[in-house]
């Protein structure tokens, strides 16, 4: 098969490997659609984290987002898997430890995480094996466009929830990426009242393309009472921002990460009667997720904006923007072309 090959940093390779075969407990899926993610670009760069504390090394394989058929399946899984359109949990955790006993496996100390860390083969490939476990089913309403942004939708929804916004309530998020704009989408559905707040060299055109119409920057942002704040940027100074921002007993969602220390005052924390939240991981939120996808209560398929194959997946990597892209964020691989 074909797949794309992290070898260094900046260096990448398209390669015919060995297809996978499903072991035990696992399953080979033919992959459709593979998101592009802030942490591939990280690894592309060599400034993730994990290359630099022994989680991660190169020559990798990245992919975490994604869609697919399964085409085959191991020793003792289900046969009836055999076919099915599904997508994956990105977090495997041990199975055994006390976190993973009590359902927290997103957060085991021994954790796989696919295309990112414990040498797990992410899906920039043709085919990809994983954990039958990890599966969940996609239905036919949830195509894979869709299913490819069920892993980032999980993020968000989990994000979301944690703000408790709902009709009545202003809701503030900070940095509308792909995480921040799908976390909007989820604030939006539950009937908040929802606000950007984005660079000032950014465009406010494609979140009001998206139906927000309260799009900020620092120095536009209204003087109101916002009852939740949702950190979703990568501005060390935005944390500090977001607790100033938020009204007293409110609620703070932290779920972007900075290149640096972020650094808030927990005495206003505590004086404000602030909840503050931080968000890892879409595990708890992908079934949700593809819920809401498929009820057509959130349709994030604006966010993408072109679709390359694995051969133009390298500048993606790099920061370049598909000629003929759409103002989306987002952009997917379908190892098929």
């Amino acid at each position: 098969m074909r797949a794309f090959v992290l070898t260094a940093p900046g260096a990448y390779e398209v390669q015919e490997l060995p297809a996978p075969v499903a072991g035990p407990g696992e399953v080979v899926v033919d992959v459709e659609r593979v998101g592009v993610c802030g942490t591939d670009m990280e690894f592309f760069t060599g400034a993730m984290a994990y290359l630099h504390q022994g989680h991660s090394r190169y020559p990798m394989r990245p992919g975490h987002e994604w869609a697919g058929r399964v085409a085959a399946v191991g020793a003792g899984v289900d046969a009836g898997w055999t076919g099915r359109r599904v997508m994956g949990d990105t977090m495997l955790g041990c199975g055994s430890c006390r976190r993973c006993v009590r359902g927290r496996q997103h957060v085991c100390e021994q954790r796989q995480e696919v295309g990112i860390r414990g040498a797990r083969a992410g899906a920039l490939a043709e085919q990809l094996a994983v954990p039958a476990r990890s599966l969940h089913a996609l239905p036919d309403s949830v195509d894979a466009v869709l299913g490819a942004l069920v892993e980032p939708g999980g993020n968000a929804l989990r994000a979301a929830r944690a703000a408790a916004a709902g009709a009545g309530d202003r809701a503030l998020v900070l940095g509308p990426g792909t995480i921040g704009l799908l976390v909007a989408m989820f604030l939006r559905a539950t009937g908040a009242e929802v606000h950007l707040l984005d660079r000032a060299d950014a465009s406010p055109m494609f979140a009001r393309e998206l139906g927000f119409e309260h799009v900020w920057d620092e120095h536009s942002l209204p003087d109101l009472p916002f009852d939740a704040v949702v950190d979703a940027s990568n501005a060390a100074h935005l944390p500090r921002k977001a607790l100033e921002l938020v009204e007293p007993s409110g609620r703070l969602v932290y779920i972007g990460l900075a290149g640096e220390p972020s650094r808030i005052d927990t005495r206003t924390l505590a004086l404000k009667d602030v909840t503050a939240v931080g968000i890892l991981s879409a595990s708890p939120g992908l079934d949700a997720t593809i819920q809401a996808y498929a009820c057509g209560t959130v349709d994030p398929r604006p966010l993408v904006a072109a679709t390359v194959g694995l051969d133009e997946a390298g500048p993606v990597l790099a920061g370049a923007r598909p000629e003929g892209a759409g103002p989306g964020p987002k952009v997917h691989v379908d190892p098929r072309l």
